[in-house]
């Protein structure tokens, strides 16, 4: 069992430590928030700190999966970041979603210090990150991954080394690229069938063993058709993660149309005040 501590206890970081203190790690976490850091200790055990820095001292690895760029900077740099606390050979897990540009960035900083990054960005949402079943694309070298991926493990349906520093990110953005198409068909189909009088649910039982099928008609058509959204992966950090998937294109000179248009039909959603609402919420342009 390693030493570990755990930066960020949001929705997904919660259960992540959660499972990790599950599986006999020594487990330190730090939040922003403190009471956050002592509500996840007096339900899994562990310990707070009161700054990265501390939590950071004497682990293995320290995992984070915080905001956005900025917040991801602030917790391993400076005189209460992470790697100020990290000893030489221990290594850096970082499940935030944050542009490859300042993944590396930070890779560079570590590899200075002695210290090893892994980018281990995931896709499953609240409900996988509770069940234990996160899809966890990586980049970095073999080495650190190798000594990561066992904890990993413990939150993980599948991992994988996808290539050097900053290609678990750039995974993590096709990703996101996928959703959006995909969300917004599966919204535009279920707006046609309500206009068509069509029973939704008995059609996706249909269409959902198709070619047609995919998680989010699953998981997500009983809701849309109900109207209900206060739950899930929030529209605010998708138009997050669009943002650095569009800036990225730009970059490389990757053409995404679809994923601009759908950007801003979700920028319409936060307008019409559901910056909050799950991302299956695009259906409510159309009803």
């Amino acid at each position: 069992m390693a030493k570990l501590a755990f930066l960020g206890l949001g929705v997904m970081g919660f259960p992540m430590a959660g499972h990790l203190a599950a599986k006999g790690h020594q487990v330190v976490v730090w939040n922003r928030t403190a009471a956050k850091a002592e509500a996840w200790v007096a339900k899994h055990g562990g310990r707070p700190a009161a700054t990265a820095r501390e939590a950071a001292e004497g682990a293995d690895f320290v995992m984070a999966c915080v905001g956005n760029d900025d917040d991801l900077r602030q917790v391993c740099l400076g005189p209460d970041g992470a790697f100020a606390g990290m000893a030489k050979g221990a290594i850096f897990v970082d499940h935030t979603t944050v542009s490859a540009a300042v993944t590396r960035e930070l890779h560079g900083i570590a590899a200075g210090q002695g210290i090893g990054f892994v980018d281990a960005p995931v896709s499953g949402g609240q409900a996988g990150a509770e069940n234990g079943v996160l899809s966890i694309m990586c980049g970095g070298s073999d080495t650190d991954y190798a000594a990561a991926e066992p904890v990993m493990a413990a939150f993980a349906r599948v991992c994988r080394l996808l290539g050097e520093s900053g290609a678990g990110q750039l995974a993590k953005m096709m990703n996101q690229i996928c959703i959006a198409g995909l969300m917004q068909g599966l919204s535009e189909a279920m707006a046609f069938g309500q206009k068509a009088g069509l029973d939704g649910e008995k059609v996706v039982e249909v269409i959902s063993q198709g070619a047609a099928g995919s998680w989010q008609m699953a998981n997500r058509h009983k809701t849309m058709l109900a109207d209900q959204f206060d739950f899930g992966f929030a529209v605010d950090w998708m138009r997050k993660d669009l943002a650095i998937c569009l800036a990225t294109a730009d970059e490389i000179g990757a053409r995404l149309p679809v994923t601009a248009l759908v950007d801003q039909f979700y920028k319409d959603v936060q307008l019409m005040g559901g910056g909050r609402n799950d991302t299956s919420s695009l259906i409510r342009r159309l009803k």
